[in-house]
């Protein structure tokens, strides 16, 4: 099963919260790659095991896709009971330990009738934060996305806008107020266009932020737990069809027609048409909505690597090109 890159934390009590910080960006830093199971110390997996139950665990197999740092396993123990393990420390990314404690608080709120994965448990020691959730069985919607998955998508969006309206989490921020930044970002890029900014972009930034402005306006109204992530790799389609929504850190409040917004832009950025996605949702809506991510990720796109995540910058541009395209020709 090979070595814990963190052998030296295994167990040791001795071995300095320093110290583990240093391991643990060494190993990132090396690997340029998710964590695993076995990088976890161990006294960390045996607490986890605890709440898995059926022993040790025997096979680990971690999944592909996302941006986070931190594992994300599946993994089944001695007696075959299986598992969806997600786990990050402080020391590779901060702010993947952050999100991961605000998934956590949300998961396990969720009502059983949500095609959500149940949380089985849990737990932040300070130096991990561990969820261990149900192993859904799934694998993730094809890219370009086809019709059927996109119908599957739809309909598991407007079922989770059905059991979560009114939203039954409170305290949650709104949808206005967690992307105000995020789409005030044509109005930042404006006051200083970069050099290699798209020409069309740089001939239309005030229509853009306008259309931006306009959007933020719009989504200050609705009661409806979002997602406000919705994307081909928070998504898992089960054998029959359906479609369950996993990773919820970014959960807010707002109007149901926002994830499936995000939705229909993942299906432009995958190369399909979102017309089903968008089916029913305000021409305008959709068009402003549009601008106002196509400047957020061109902005963020540019920003410096994060600790331990080396792909999410070539993601984000990629996102803003796919969505200032459609854009540009829906207006």
């Amino acid at each position: 099963m090979g070595v814990s890159l963190l052998e030296g934390y295994d167990g040791n009590p001795a071995f300095a919260p320093a110290a583990r910080a240093a391991t643990i960006k060494r190993m990132t830093q090396a690997a340029r790659v998710r964590i695993g199971w076995r990088d976890m110390p161990e006294a960390v997996r045996c607490r986890t095991e605890e709440i898995i139950g059926g022993g040790r665990v025997t096979t680990a197999e971690s999944q592909a896709g996302g941006f986070s740092a931190g594992s994300a396993d599946r993994v089944v123990t001695e007696s075959g009971r299986r598992a969806f393990v997600k786990a990050v420390s402080p020391a590779i990314n901060a702010r993947s330990a952050e999100l991961a404690r605000q998934e956590m608080r949300i998961t396990a709120a969720l009502p059983a009738a949500a095609p959500v994965p149940r949380m089985l448990g849990g737990f932040d020691d300070g130096d991990w934060v561990v969820l261990v959730l149900e192993d859904v069985d799934g694998a993730q919607p094809r890219t370009p996305w086809v019709e059927s998955e996109i119908d599957a998508a739809v309909t598991a969006l407007g079922e989770l806008a059905a059991t979560l309206t009114p939203a039954p989490i409170s305290g949650m921020p709104t949808a206005a107020e967690q992307m105000a930044d995020d789409f005030a970002a044509w109005d930042a890029i404006a006051a200083d266009p970069p050099a290699d900014l798209d020409p069309w972009a740089k001939g239309h930034l005030s229509e853009l932020s306008t259309a931006a402005a306009r959007s933020l306006e719009s989504v200050a109204h609705g009661d409806t737990l979002l997602h406000c992530d919705v994307r081909s790799d928070n998504m898992l389609v089960r054998p029959g069809g359906g479609i369950v929504v996993v990773d919820w850190p970014w959960a807010c409040t707002g109007p149901a027609w926002i994830d499936r917004m995000w939705l229909a832009c993942d299906i432009v950025v995958s190369g399909g048409d979102p017309a089903r996605a968008i089916d029913g949702i305000d021409p305008g809506l959709v068009t402003d909505f549009a601008a106002g991510m196509a400047g957020s990720f061109e902005r963020v796109g540019r920003l410096p690597d994060p600790p331990g995540i080396p792909t999410v910058r070539a993601f984000q541009r990629r996102w803003a090109g796919a969505l200032r395209g459609w854009v540009r020709d829906r207006l």
